[in-house]
């Protein structure tokens, strides 16, 4: 990557054009990391174009005696304008929104006979439906989550899907043993799960690259992927009620 000097003149303008063609890499790298296998109409051309815009309006807006890389500044704005469009998309089939409400009732139901969140195995046990129709449904709840659908899953499944962390400080007591369990949880997955986590969060492989190491494609990296959160999240709570 160029130096800040090298899109600023001495006069302190920004090279507009430079710091979005310099910069694109970081929007291929972005849209290969966020995990959304979409149904419907929405593809990876969409989530470059509405990343575009916003690189676009970062360049137009960068301020580099704030003394902010670039790529830093961008980072966020590239990501929302992503999610801002998502937003106003009702992109899930009303079929696959009523998957997830079942989900959540689900999960739900399954949490408060037995007093721990249910695994995706008693889940598709429940629904009477295989592994693999539990992790598109997974997955679908994640998206919706994440990108704050009015018709989402609720908090609490919401909360099971994103990836795990600590409030508090990195360092603090809570962070530490944030991170002890998660790193037993890790251990624990399955093979697949364990290699996905592993690759994503440790390598920053985008998640083709994951699907190439795996021999799968890309959109069953991003349900694998999902499948994962749930189980740690699920392990780590499992293991706060009973700490």
């Amino acid at each position: 990557m160029s130096s800040q000097s090298e899109y600023t003149s001495s006069a302190g303008a920004v090279d507009r054009d430079a710091l979005i063609l310099d910069h694109l890499p970081l929007l291929h790298h972005i849209v290969g990391r966020m995990s959304w296998d979409i149904p419907g109409r929405v593809d990876r051309e969409d989530l470059l174009g509405w990343g575009m815009i916003g690189l676009i309006a970062a360049a137009d807006s960068f301020d580099p005696m704030r003394g902010l890389k670039f790529s830093t500044y961008a980072y966020p704005k590239i990501r929302g304008g992503i999610l801002d469009e998502l937003r106003r998309m009702d992109f899930l089939p009303r079929g696959r929104r009523e998957k997830v409400r079942e989900l959540d009732r689900v999960v739900a139901g399954l949490e408060q006979e037995n007093g721990v969140p249910p695994t995706p195995e008693e889940i598709a046990a429940k629904l009477d439906v295989g592994l693999d129709e539990v992790d598109t449904i997974i997955h679908s709840a994640r998206v919706a989550g994440c990108v704050s659908l009015e018709e989402g899953p609720s908090e609490a499944l919401a909360g099971m899907l994103c990836d795990p962390k600590s409030d508090d400080p990195m360092g603090s007591a809570e962070w530490l043993e944030t991170k002890r369990l998660l790193v037993g949880a890790i251990s624990q997955l399955p093979e697949a799960e364990q290699t996905v986590i592993t690759l994503y969060y440790g390598e920053e492989l985008l998640l083709k690259e994951i699907g190439t190491v795996l021999g799968v494609t890309e959109s069953r990296v991003s349900q694998i992927h999902s499948r994962a959160l749930y189980r740690l999240n699920r392990e780590i709570a499992s293991a706060a009620d009973h700490a």
